[in-house]
């Protein structure tokens, strides 16, 4: 029996082969919290019948059934490739270094068609019984990774899924040892791509990769259920840089609107000589939209900097994450 609080919880992942069709978890992730949840649209019948005065319980309907919430995470040094897949698009097959035990995953970004998940969730009663609610054709509509100073590096993904299944076996979880990426590791670099130097004075980073998708795909013939979403906008990369005035770098940046390439990184322990536990994200091109220093007050001016990403003509935005998996 598990405990009966949030303390008994769990979260299982798995890919999808087909979009909406339950695939076992063999992969569970540490989570700080989530809304993941059924959504149901009921139509109650209206007809009128001689001296009813209440609709009859019998003649309410269930026209449409989706999910949606968002799960958030601290990002780690294993466990992460399944949703860095679903977010990014590209099928990874983690590359290793050397003769080590570090493997890199490049998430490089691409059509999220065919990439959906089973996320199962186990949530506790009061007697510690744990209640399986299985959410299938699971799609990543955006995530958002931030970190400052004392902080770790924090994810939230916000998911869109086709249907809740409660009819499956509860998976038992387990957990690789595994640590979070934080403030201390962080780095941040500008300038030309493939040639950024560090820039002085971040306090805090955040980036969202917004990938816009149809989700309201329902058609006759379907139970109720939708068909798998499809991209109908171009993707949005955003975020912010907040600093303090050290130098006019992103000033002269946001003045001129010229683009830089910004390289967003956390290296960790070293996996073995040479390679090391990395989470690090590339915008090839990134403008600045607004932030120019204002003075409002006597202490240290702190411009936030908002940014947008956008294409160079050649390389697209990557997530490259080093760490002991083999495997997503």
């Amino acid at each position: 029996m598990a405990i009966g609080s949030g303390l008994g919880a769990q979260l299982g992942i798995a890919a999808e082969t087909t979009y909406g069709t339950f695939v076992a978890p063999a992969k569970f992730i540490e989570f700080t919290k989530e809304s993941l949840a059924l959504k149901k649209t009921t139509a109650q019948s209206a007809g009128i019948a001689a001296g009813r005065l209440l609709a009859l319980s019998s003649r309410r309907v269930v026209t449409r059934r989706e999910v949606s919430g968002s799960l958030d995470l601290e990002v780690t040094n294993k466990g992460m490739g399944l949703l860095l897949q679903a977010l990014m698009g590209t099928t990874v097959t983690p590359v290793q270094q050397a003769a080590t035990d570090g493997y890199l995953q490049t998430h490089t970004l691409a059509s999220v068609a065919g990439k959906s998940l089973t996320i199962q969730k186990g949530v506790p009663l009061t007697t510690g019984t744990v209640v399986d609610k299985t959410f299938v054709g699971c799609k990543v509509i955006s995530g958002e990774f931030a970190c400052g100073v004392g902080e770790m590096l924090t994810g939230t993904f916000e998911i869109d899924g086709k249907d809740c299944d409660e009819s499956q076996t509860l998976a038992a979880a387990s957990y690789a040892p595994m640590s979070p990426f934080h403030f201390g590791q962080m780095a941040v670099k500008t300038g030309t791509f493939g040639a950024e130097a560090a820039l002085d004075g971040i306090r805090k980073v955040s980036v969202k990769i917004e990938r816009p998708q149809d989700v309201e795909r329902f058609y006759a013939n379907q139970a109720s259920l939708k068909r798998e979403p499809i991209e109908n906008d171009q993707v949005k990369i955003t975020g912010n840089l907040e600093t303090d005035y050290v130098a006019t770098t992103l000033d002269d940046l946001h003045t001129s609107d010229a683009g830089t390439s910004l390289v967003w990184e956390f290296v960790g322990t070293e996996i073995d000589t040479g390679v090391s536990e990395t989470f690090r994200i590339t915008l090839p091109a990134v403008k600045l939209d607004e932030g120019p220093p204002v003075v409002d007050g006597f202490g240290v001016v702190k411009p936030t900097f908002n940014f947008v990403g956008l294409y160079d003509g050649t390389n697209q935005p990557t997530i490259e994450y080093i760490s002991t998996d083999a495997t997503l």
